[in-house]
């Protein structure tokens, strides 16, 4: 299978199959005589379980690792399942961490309905939002 058709039997554009390929997630396809690439068929349903993998919110590392452990023919599913209940314990922590913040706003709102914007004191911000002691979860910083 060339490249387009590749593409055109998995949804993806030729770039992010090009990427996935330099990234190791693939196997170098035969080249033509032209140069073209000539992928074998069972590629379809690695891009599947690629694309699958990246739904669950895995890694394209952790991808990788999963397609090699198979590839070295180890069945991956304990490794599998373990880095899944890792990602729900994180879109837990997560989900408390969006509660707690939106209890904060919903806070705030509160106390702007309760301050007219012509008493602000404040001289450099806003009163709403300073000095409130506001605790901002970590994984919601930059940097």
């Amino acid at each position: 299978m060339h490249i387009g058709e590749v593409a055109a039997a998995t949804s993806l554009d030729t770039q992010t199959i090009r990427f996935y390929e330099r990234k190791g997630l693939l196997p170098q396809p035969r080249r033509d005589p032209n140069g073209y690439r000539n992928y074998d068929p069972s590629i379809v349903t690695r891009l599947q379980f690629i694309r699958a993998g990246q739904g669950a919110s895995l890694t394209l590392v952790e991808i990788a690792t999963i397609l090699d452990m198979r590839g070295e023919g180890v069945t991956p599913c304990t490794h599998v399942r373990d880095l899944l209940s890792t990602k729900l314990r994180e879109v837990r922590t997560r989900q408390d961490e969006l509660a707690a913040l939106g209890k904060e706003l919903e806070d705030l709102i509160s106390r702007s309905d309760r301050l007219d914007p012509v008493d602000c004191t404040d001289t450099e911000f806003c009163h709403i939002i300073a000095r409130t002691g506001v605790a901002v979860p970590p994984s919601m910083l930059d940097g």
